[in-house]
């Protein structure tokens, strides 16, 4: 299929490629192109609201940038902004989840009082690839008492499997922009 062919062509265009990064064989999607077109962020952001299924009284963003689209989709949505951190960034208490990486763990955290239970939350980030961060991301908002069922991502990698996991842990998944390969 051509690139005019896919949904949201226009802002598939401006996601650049870089091919060989981090390493040999990777085909990097670097969304910096399309934060630097205003008209391009206005248009993702208004697409991402408009996907948004209900009332939603949080946007969770994944750090780092999860938080430039977790902000931007928050006013249009009239909901707050709650961070999802590495574990050790955010100050006073938190509560904390592990999730897998390729060789070993990472684990990410928030503030435990962050969220009333029984709070819908949004979850976004910029890009699902594996989905561990992600799929961690749910558990810990669960944990918290979050209502979460719904997901966004401006970019999917769908031969990585991040999304079809999310899918199965019942969530709703929303991209704008899917790339093949990895």
């Amino acid at each position: 299929m051509a690139d005019s062919e896919h949904p949201n062509a226009d802002l598939r265009a401006l996601i650049r490629t870089i091919p060989d990064f981090p390493k040999p064989g990777i085909q990097f999607r670097d969304i910096t192109t399309l934060l630097l077109d205003a008209a391009g962020f206005a248009t993702a952001i208004d697409r991402m609201a408009a996907a948004t299924r209900g009332p939603v009284d949080l946007i969770a963003g994944i750090e780092a940038r999860g938080f430039i689209f977790a902000a931007a989709l928050a006013a249009p949505l009239k909901a707050g902004v709650l961070l999802i951190r590495k574990d050790g960034k955010l100050p006073g208490a938190t509560i904390a989840e592990d999730y897998a990486l390729e060789y070993g763990t990472d684990r990410i955290a928030m503030h435990e009082d962050a969220l009333v239970p029984g709070q819908r939350v949004l979850l976004v980030d910029d890009l699902i690839a594996t989905g561990g961060t992600a799929r961690a991301a749910v558990r810990l908002l669960r944990k918290a008492g979050a209502v979460v069922e719904q997901v966004q991502f401006l970019v999917d990698l769908p031969e990585l499997g991040g999304a079809d996991g999310l899918r199965a842990d019942g969530l709703t998944v929303d991209s704008l922009v899917a790339f093949e390969g990895h």
